[in-house]
């Protein structure tokens, strides 16, 4: 410790930058020449994505005013911003900044939209949900092009949803595959339960009250070889029971 408290702070800067946010929240209580060099501007902002300013250039929701890159950090993890729009929400996890994105009910591709009702829900980061009032088969499908989300990380896809009722609604197949020149390169698949039991790949309640069930999981190497956009599909067309209940907020992309 003694060796550490002798170097410069700009030193103590750039190593504390080579760690995490977690790290360098622990480092600031050891000494004043830690925490100042733990809190400054330089640390913090090489914890956010290299891109953070082209994404909150394009955020519809006010943002909290920060006056570090600190603040910054951790606005962006605990307050969703909506973008592109307000079709997509944009965040960052607390344990490493990786990037995080919901795409929104309107955004996504859903089969038979004349069986779906688009409404506010208060419980929603967006404006609209979408609501399945009565159909026999359920495809829905979200996409993100991988250069937006954060490289050499491994991410899972999770369909963000309530069930009102569960009319027909049971268990699902779901597919996660990347695209080249609109063409599939690769992709998993995997079978779901909407029901919350205790065994497989069960929904669970999230911490803001939505429930949601893994889609499958994949690594973005954001490269010729992984592919342009990656896609992420809910579908039930085995079973023409009568299907209602079902509320969609969105398709969230956030790594493991």
């Amino acid at each position: 410790m003694d060796c550490f408290a002798r170097l410069p702070e700009g030193c103590i800067s750039e190593i504390l930058s080579l760690t995490s946010a977690l790290d360098a929240t622990r480092a600031s209580i050891l000494s004043k020449q830690f925490k100042s060099a733990a809190e400054g501007d330089y640390v913090w902002g090489r914890f956010l994505p290299p891109d953070y300013r082209e994404i909150i250039s394009t955020s519809v929701s006010p943002l909290l005013k920060c006056d570090t890159k600190k603040d910054l950090y951790f606005s962006l993890c605990d307050s969703p911003i909506l973008i592109n729009g307000a079709k997509m929400s944009f965040y960052l996890d607390k344990r490493n900044g990786k990037k995080c994105f919901m795409v929104g009910a309107r955004e996504l591709a859903i089969s038979w939209k004349g069986c779906w009702d688009f409404t506010p829900n208060a419980k929603s980061r967006f404006s609209e949900v979408a609501k399945l009032q009565s159909i026999g088969w359920i495809h829905i499908q979200g996409k993100i092009t991988t250069r937006m989300l954060s490289q050499n990380t491994n991410y899972a896809a999770y369909m963000v949803f309530l069930l009102e009722r569960m009319d027909g609604l049971r268990s699902s197949k779901t597919i996660v595959r990347f695209l080249k020149n609109h063409q599939s390169i690769s992709n998993t698949s995997k079978n779901g339960n909407f029901e919350s039991r205790e065994t497989g790949k069960i929904a669970r309640t999230r911490g803001d009250g939505w429930m949601e069930i893994e889609m499958g999981k994949f690594y973005n190497g954001y490269s010729e070889e992984y592919g342009e956009v990656v896609e992420a599909w809910l579908t039930e067309i085995h079973n023409p029971e009568g299907k209602s209940g079902l509320v969609v907020e969105g398709i969230e992309f956030r790594p493991l």
